[in-house]
């Protein structure tokens, strides 16, 4: 199969200790509604992958259940080989080093850009023992590091509230960062950026993708050719076409489901 991952038998091509993410035969029902129905999907480690398909597709549903929210009905979810995802909960996969990014910015806005990064640093501490905290230099060279990769060593002592929607999403990207993922899944970045922040978006994500893997669902199909990555379409809960965006684009099935909306 030109440009796929997933073999002809249905499952995934590959061995499961290659992997980072590892789904195989994964099914979710909601209500008698098969939100997921026997999916697979593979992630490399250092590999970044664009996730693509109308709503409804499964592609939210297929992020909680990597990040414990929602446990399959069947099927396999292991993560870096050998860690079976379906025996932890959010925290415990939070903990492990799969970090998830949510399509609204979540970030402190009445603290500064600079408090917001070092309150993600600190993990455990209260917000007022982290921002009372004396930082190490490594603590510190990290912060200069993530501000760097976001875009934002300007803006490191501005309020976050007075950040653009667009300097929101990559500071809210930097406080993952800041927590040491492995595997970074992010939702609908580029919604509501300007045209320079969506080029500015892909441009950082690639850099992260240097060091971490990483799993970005958009709709933005000029952002997804500029991540110049694998693309996989969902289409009711499976994947429905696998590979380059030219091939995917091409493909008669994703044209007529989703780009031909």
């Amino acid at each position: 199969m030109t440009g796929a991952e997933v073999a002809a038998s249905g499952k995934p091509a590959g061995h499961r200790e290659d992997t980072i993410l590892y789904l195989d035969g994964v099914s979710v029902s909601f209500d008698g509604f098969k939100a997921i129905n026997n999916l697979s999907f593979l992630l490399r480690e250092g590999e970044m992958r664009a996730v693509i398909g109308p709503n409804g597709a499964g592609k939210t549903t297929m992020m909680d259940i990597i990040t414990g929210k929602t446990r399959p009905d069947e099927g396999e979810v292991f993560f870096n080989g050998n860690v079976d995802l379906t025996r932890h909960d959010e925290p415990a996969i939070a903990t492990m080093g799969i970090g998830r990014k949510f399509q609204k910015p979540t970030v402190f806005e009445g603290h500064t850009v600079d408090d917001n990064l070092a309150l993600a640093l600190s993990g455990v501490r209260s917000i007022f023992a982290s921002l009372a905290h004396r930082r190490t230099i490594e603590e510190e060279r990290r912060i200069v590091e993530i501000l760097e990769t976001t875009r934002l060593s300007h803006l490191r002592h501005t309020s976050a509230a007075s950040l653009s929607h667009g300097q929101k999403q990559w500071l809210e990207i930097g406080m993952l960062l800041a927590q040491s993922p492995k595997v970074l899944l992010v939702d609908e970045p580029v919604a509501g950026m300007t045209d320079a922040e969506t080029a500015e978006t892909a441009r950082l994500l690639r850099d992260i993708a240097r060091s971490h893997s990483v799993v970005v669902v958009e709709h933005d199909m000029g952002f997804v050719r500029d991540l110049g990555v694998k693309v996989t379409c969902l289409h009711e809960g499976s994947v429905l076409s696998e590979g380059t965006i030219d091939h995917v684009s091409a493909d008669p099935k994703v044209i007529e489901v989703y780009l031909g909306r």
